[in-house]
């Protein structure tokens, strides 16, 4: 049996059983929080119960690192639906101590891409339309400046309200302890 096919097995039973009723909530987080963090699978549960949150609580925005990457990309659009459409008050932005984004290599990257069929060609055809695959997949330098680096971002986007506190934290994936990397200053 496949994943899938499991999953949507465990599904019939679940929605049956009405395992869904603990977590009836609204689209509107009653914390008015947003956090954006890495997809690591240790911080699936740990995250959550580390900040004190529970289904509802807070908008979960989840990419590899952490990152807003560019200031237009789809985590940066994510934060604003938040804000100016879902009542969110306040941005945490939680790296992770060993995130396996410090430690990628682009070009391994890479030749794992033309190992699973991903062609020479159209990664040189990327090149030469301006996308520069290992800055893409470049490694973080530190978790803590990346953090900051993200907050910074957040903070000054043309598009950001002011009034909107953005803090920057790191988890230890192992403990859940959190460090304080940037207070908003304004707040």
């Amino acid at each position: 049996m496949s994943q899938l096919d499991e999953i949507l097995t465990f599904n019939q039973q679940f929605v049956a059983d009405r395992g869904y009723e603990p977590y009836l909530s609204n689209k509107l987080p009653r914390k008015k929080l947003a956090v954006l963090s890495c997809m690591d699978t240790r911080l699936v549960e740990l995250l959550p119960r580390a900040l004190n949150l529970r289904n509802g609580d807070a908008k979960i925005i989840k990419n590899a690192g952490a990152l807003v990457s560019d200031p237009f990309d789809s985590t940066m659009r994510s934060i604003l639906v938040g804000i100016y459409e879902l009542s969110v008050e306040e941005v945490l932005v939680i790296g992770h101590y060993g995130c396996g984004m410090a430690g990628i290599d682009p070009d391994s990257v890479l030749g794992k891409m033309t190992q699973r069929g991903i062609s020479p060609d159209t990664l040189s055809t990327l090149g030469h339309a301006g996308i520069d695959l290992h800055r893409w997949l470049a490694p973080l330098s530190s978790i803590p400046d990346s953090v900051a680096h993200t907050t910074e971002t957040i903070r000054n986007h043309p598009l950001m309200p002011t009034t909107i506190p953005v803090h920057g934290l790191a988890i230890d994936p192992e403990s859940g302890r959190l460090d304080l990397i940037s207070r908003d200053p304004r707040v």
